[in-house]
């Protein structure tokens, strides 16, 4: 068994601010994002995108903390919230969905883009490639917070989280750090090149890599729920899975929807 390092997840304290290392994490991973699209938009010579860049990110992280925050409210709590909508809010108390975010910034994307004529596709495909860089850094900062944390085990590198009991549990949010930030940029990132590339025969749609976006992390994260601790107030749904196995597997259909769709229109 490994010992849990027992960080204070709040690394600077002035008065009532608080400067915590979850939220650390989000402004890492909005900053780094902004920097690699700018990057392939500049690399890419895609003018149209470096000139509406601080416009659209500002919109994409008003999507992604709106919709995160209102994909935990509907897909995880929704009696709590109902009964205490005021709480809704209260995003300081944590409570955030992935998946939920994921449609908040879609929706956030769709809109921009047509409102000042980007090509959607293509927008995706300099963003999402980066995503997995800021899905890492925020499973390391649920780490720090003690959160989120995986099944009983008796395997030697399982730790006894404070919140958790007094049983050894998997470091779960290690392995989405591993899968679903490391693994899959480095995957992602290979092959951003594919939908800029002249060649035919290396060519490939623009969306294809959004829709292999939703695929992979699709598989990962449904991979990881099996160790990880599923949400108390849910427990596990029908045929054995949890919630989050539920919402991966609509995303990984959705992928796959994409990917045939976008090769068709090219296609066409």
């Amino acid at each position: 068994m490994l010992s849990y390092p027992h960080i204070d997840p709040i690394i600077v304290r002035i008065g009532p601010l608080q400067i915590r290392w979850y939220g650390l994490m989000y402004v890492l991973g909005f900053t780094a994002t902004y920097l690699l699209v700018r990057y392939q938009a500049t690399r890419f010579r895609w003018q149209e995108m470096l000139d509406h860049l601080d416009n659209l990110n500002l919109v994409l992280i008003l999507g992604v903390v709106l919709g995160g925050r209102l994909g935990y409210v509907l897909f995880y709590n929704p009696g709590y919230y109902l009964q205490h909508p005021l709480e809704i809010l209260a995003t300081w108390e944590g409570g955030m969905s992935f998946h939920g975010g994921c449609i908040g910034v879609a929706l956030a994307g769709l809109w921009y883009c047509r409102r000042h004529g980007l090509d959607f596709w293509k927008a995706t495909d300099l963003y999402v490639v980066t995503v997995p860089i800021g899905l890492g850094l925020g499973r390391i900062g649920n780490f720090i917070n003690g959160e989120l944390f995986g099944r009983v085990t008796e395997l030697p590198w399982g730790m006894v989280f404070p919140g958790g009991g007094p049983l050894p549990r998997h470091p779960s949010q290690l392995y989405e750090a591993g899968l679903e930030g490391v693994l899959l940029f480095f995957l992602l990132w290979s092959l951003r090149k594919r939908p800029w590339s002249a060649g035919r025969s290396r060519h490939w749609p623009h969306g294809s890599m959004l829709a292999l976006f939703l695929i992979l992390y699709g598989v990962f994260r449904f991979l990881v729920e099996f160790v990880r601790q599923p949400d108390p107030q849910l427990g596990t749904l029908a045929l054995g899975l949890t919630m989050g196995q539920f919402l991966s597997s609509i995303m990984i259909l959705a992928g796959l929807l994409l990917w045939l769709w976008r090769a068709r229109a090219e296609a066409s």
